[in-house]
């Protein structure tokens, strides 16, 4: 079967379970479910921070702030794909489009499947590494198996939760454990599916953008496979794969912009946070426990940052090249009133394709040295408090 969108098959499968897929019956059934699990988990936080707030917890204040910071992650990007719905909707049609555009022409094809095979393979690493994640975050706890009926001790959970209901028996707790991993895997792999749509978004773009530059360096009359095809016609044909890019482009700006701008500041936040977890856990009884729970979150938080800066960067490069393919084409070859055309499209490429977080400063690998500098000056501040 002939493959027609970029997007991973694995992803067109999961991202119904979390309400966010067009078309599904049970769109709306599942919205409901999450926006319930995720209400009841905010409580829980909220009474572990009014049962635990004194300076004697402080590390356990931490490592629950770093657990509302991730869950609220999940709620954000629920949202986000849940209000923006028809955005999203407008961007798997013009993804299909695309695919269906290229289907005759073999440069064309090539291009975009070779987009489409690396994203799969950023798929595959990013869905392993989160998995890993939760499982390595979670182990300690479950290996542990604690004795409920021990009164002397504070039973365990995966995450710094006060549930308002007592656990008296082994059996139940076994169960919340069980509910409580399932829902923290389900809820981090929905965090990297989302960072990975965004990857596999801007690769699209970037493969888009590689076409147009193939069309503009076959611009010249007699080099058009078409002997029939008129320089008019072709002008056209770059004039509207250009302005798709731009909608395209803005399209992924609407749904990732709000995304991005809590991303910010949770992640400087988060890295920081985690950072002084590990820091401080040197030295202690439980330092390669508390290491190993909480090295892959912080990469993975650390590789957000990075992911969501990247994608601003590789945008914004790619909206350069267009404008520097158009001025490296032989347009000197051309009439004169064609070559005002192109200069049409020089001035519209100048406006730069970005991703920005809610559209007040860009997102670009400058972006990420800002973020990492501000982890590492709140980290000598938590350091100083301890």
């Amino acid at each position: 079967m002939t493959r027609k969108n970029t997007i991973n098959s694995i992803i067109m499968l999961i991202l119904p379970l979390y309400g966010i897929w067009p078309g599904r019956p049970i769109t709306l059934i599942n919205r409901v479910l999450w926006m319930i699990a995720t209400g009841f988990v905010k409580f829980c936080h909220c009474l572990y921070i009014l049962a635990h707030f004194n300076s004697q917890n402080f590390f356990n204040l931490i490592d629950c702030l770093c657990s509302i910071l991730s869950h609220a992650k999940l709620v954000i990007k629920l949202l986000a794909f849940w209000i923006n719905q028809r955005k999203f909707i407008e961007i798997l049609a013009s993804i299909t489009d695309d695919w269906n555009d290229c289907a005759d022409n073999d440069i064309s094809m090539r291009l975009t499947m070779r987009k489409a095979k690396l994203s799969d393979r950023i798929t595959y690493g990013i869905i392993t590494l989160y998995t890993m994640t939760i499982f390595g975050y979670c182990l300690g706890v479950i290996i542990a198996d604690a004795d409920v009926t021990d009164q002397t001790i504070e039973v365990p959970f995966l995450n710094k939760v006060k549930f308002p209901f007592s656990i008296h028996t082994q059996n139940m707790y076994r169960f919340v454990l069980i509910v409580e991993f399932v829902h923290m895997l389900f809820s981090h792999l929905l965090i990297g599916i989302v960072n990975n749509i965004l990857l596999t978004l801007v690769l699209h773009v970037g493969g888009q953008v590689e076409i147009l530059q193939s069309w503009l360096s076959q611009l010249i009359p007699k080099k058009l496979e078409n002997k029939e095809e008129s320089l008019i016609t072709a002008t056209n044909k770059i004039i509207r794969k250009h302005n798709k890019i731009i909608q395209f482009s803005e399209n992924i700006e609407t749904l990732y912009a709000y995304i991005a701008l809590y991303l910010f500041v949770s992640d400087i936040i988060l890295i920081c946070s985690i950072a002084f977890l590990i820091i401080t856990a040197l030295g202690t009884p439980n330092a390669v426990k508390t290491i190993m729970k909480c090295l892959l979150f912080f990469s993975d938080t650390n590789l957000e940052a990075f992911i969501f800066c990247y994608a601003g960067e590789y945008l914004s490069n790619k909206g350069e090249t267009i404008g520097f393919a158009i001025y490296n084409c032989p347009w000197y070859n051309l009439r004169p009133k064609d070559i005002r055309v192109l200069l049409f499209i020089i001035i519209r490429s100048q406006k730069q394709l970005t991703l920005t977080a809610g559209k007040m400063m860009d997102l670009s690998l400058k972006s990420f040295t800002s973020i990492m500098n501000a982890s590492g000056s709140f980290l000598s501040l938590l350091l100083a408090m301890q």
